[in-house]
């Protein structure tokens, strides 16, 4: 047998090619740690003097609003909870300290809403307002489109949309003064839209909304960033509350639409529903806060916050593939209707009757 030599200068080669390969592995891999730890050092850099900062928060009767009031007044911030209820007032102030404030508030109100500012404005006086947490919101009604009437999209879309808009503006003056923070409570709904109704409409807008807020206010010192939540157990999340809603759609229904979706329908959606909740849903809504807390006190503020594992592992990374794909996931997770005449779509001269 007759083996190939192998020259010196070939060899050197070689070992000198490996060489540069390793040292250029070696480099990347220095280079994204070394950006690793730099985003950590700078995401972890907070402001100072909590205590002479002033915070204005909705939608505190529960949930989200309620657990980051109480968390925000434990670290010293001048916390004012706007609170639908006289209930949630009272609840709120007797878990807090006394520096903690609250008002009556609807954010489908106009009247209600300046009154808040010029209460705000007395209070904060010439430093401004640090952060507005927009997170005053509702679910209901959710539910195939066909169920819903035109008065359906507007209850949401007032609450979740039109009403984070006119709080956000009517405060923007006290936040430029104090080249402060909005924190506004979006949803992966508003990546991905996975039922109808108004929920994920409003949802979307408030993202489209935000950046183009966060855009034109950079300039002022104002910055916004977008808390984007996956399922929690909340008042918004309440199963009882959907399906009595569900039903109510359901039953005012004509009887040809009934008829198409079939006599089972319903159960199953709803029993689909439930499934899907109590699989999905987590307890632990102080993922949530914590984001808004990091939006409020962090010097360089995230655009975007996602909490929960489902949001981060499937519906954020769902959001940007190709629409087949989450298509098909939304169409494993819900029933059919009976009348399903997407198997006929290419059929030619078929007539129905």
């Amino acid at each position: 047998m007759v083996f190939p030599l192998v020259s010196e200068e070939n060899m050197l080669l070689d070992f000198f090619q490996a060489i540069l390969s390793h040292l250029a592995l070696s480099c990347v891999l220095i280079s994204v740690t070394a950006i690793a730890i730099a985003w950590f050092i700078r995401d972890s850099i907070k402001v100072e003097d909590f205590d002479k900062k002033h915070v204005f928060i909705t939608g505190c009767d529960s949930g989200f609003g309620n657990l980051v009031a109480r968390q925000l007044d434990q670290k010293g911030f001048h916390v004012i909870g706007a609170c639908l209820t006289e209930k949630g007032e009272s609840e709120l102030k007797a878990a807090a300290s006394p520096r903690l404030k609250t008002v009556l508030f609807n954010v489908t109100d106009s009247r209600s809403i300046e009154s808040a500012v010029e209460f705000v404005r007395a209070e904060v006086g010439e430093r401004g307002l640090w952060g507005l947490i927009n997170n005053a919101g509702r679910s209901t009604p959710i539910g195939p489109t066909e169920w819903m009437q035109l008065e359906d999209f507007k209850k949401v879309l007032d609450v979740n949309l039109i009403g984070l808009i006119d709080v956000t503006l009517k405060f923007l003056p006290l936040l430029k003064k104090a080249q402060g923070r909005v924190v506004n409570v979006a949803s992966i709904l508003g990546r991905l839209a996975l039922n109808g109704g108004g929920y994920c409409l409003s949802k979307y807008g408030v993202e489209a909304f935000s950046d183009s807020l966060r855009r034109d206010m950079q300039h002022f010192g104002v910055k916004v960033s977008i808390i984007e939540p996956g399922f929690f157990k909340t008042g918004v999340t309440r199963l009882d509350l959907i399906e009595a809603d569900l039903q109510r759609l359901w039953n005012r229904l004509p009887e040809e639409v009934k008829h198409s979706y079939g006599p089972k329908f319903f159960a199953e959606y709803v029993k689909a529903q439930d499934f899907s909740m109590g699989l999905l849903c987590s307890s632990d809504i102080s993922k949530v806060t914590s984001c808004m807390q990091h939006a409020l006190t962090a010097r360089h503020p995230r655009t975007r916050y996602s909490p929960g594992w489902d949001a981060k592992l499937i519906w954020i990374p769902l959001s940007y593939l190709p629409a087949f794909i989450a298509d098909f996931t939304v169409a494993v997770l819900l029933p059919v209707p009976k009348d399903d005449r997407k198997s006929h779509a290419n059929q030619v001269g078929v007539a129905y009757t």
